[in-house]
């Protein structure tokens, strides 16, 4: 049965409406998502983490990618939480030394440049390695680390025991790696002397250590 001419067009003009009103709708629709805010960590700030897996001055090698675990949620200045505990932490190895037989203990490098957040999201940073037991560090009631940022730069593991007392970091993990800085240098010679092998840094899984943010970085609220 013909439908008449009339009816037909009626039709097409209310399925055009129809569909209008519905692609009307998807586009308010998409306007009116709530805009995300984002605040921001700033430079200086430190992430307490945990290590994941053993790193050896005597089997690492540059460009090894090695992971950690925040142990502490960070906060905004505000007290808004951006990254929480669990959160995982990417670093690289930069620079390694094995221990070697005048009696230089082994030494790794290590970068920060990335954490993932446990809803997958991720954030780019410039990260360097600190002791979380230095002068100058200290932690807040929200677990937040700051510490002040002349010194603790160019930190680094160094193999325990060969540098006596030269070794100013802690050992969280039990491990046989340290932090030290990079004013050692006298003692370095002092120890050239010495024609016993070096011991390797060898950091245990489970240690823990800062990452000091060298840039700030935004986030929104987790």
């Amino acid at each position: 049965m013909k439908v008449p001419f009339r009816i037909a067009i009626f039709s097409f003009l209310i399925a055009t409406f129809v569909l209008s009103g519905l692609s009307v709708l998807r586009v308010d629709g998409q306007t009116k998502k709530k805009k995300i805010t984002y605040y921001a960590l700033n430079a200086g700030t430190v992430l307490r983490v945990r290590l994941h897996h053993d790193l050896s001055s005597k089997t690492a090698h540059i460009g090894l990618a090695f992971t950690s675990t925040t142990v502490d949620p960070v906060y905004s200045s505000g007290g808004v939480e951006l990254i929480p505990a669990g959160s995982i932490v990417h670093g690289k190895v930069t620079h390694v030394r094995p221990a070697a037989k005048n009696g230089e203990p082994g030494t790794i490098d290590v970068d920060f440049v990335s954490v993932v957040l446990p809803n997958k999201r991720s954030v780019v940073i410039n990260g360097s390695l600190v002791s979380l037991n230095e002068e100058g560090a200290k932690s807040d009631n929200e677990g937040t680390v700051s510490a002040n940022k002349t010194s603790n730069r160019h930190l680094k593991f160094i193999g325990g025991g060969a540098a006596g007392g030269a070794i100013i970091g802690g050992i969280a993990g039990g491990g046989t790696g340290a932090l030290i800085g990079a004013g050692v240098g006298a003692v370095g010679g002092l120890i050239g002397k010495n024609f016993s092998k070096g011991k390797d840094a060898i950091v245990k899984s489970g240690t823990e250590f800062g990452v000091y943010l060298n840039r700030k970085i935004s986030l929104p609220r987790y």
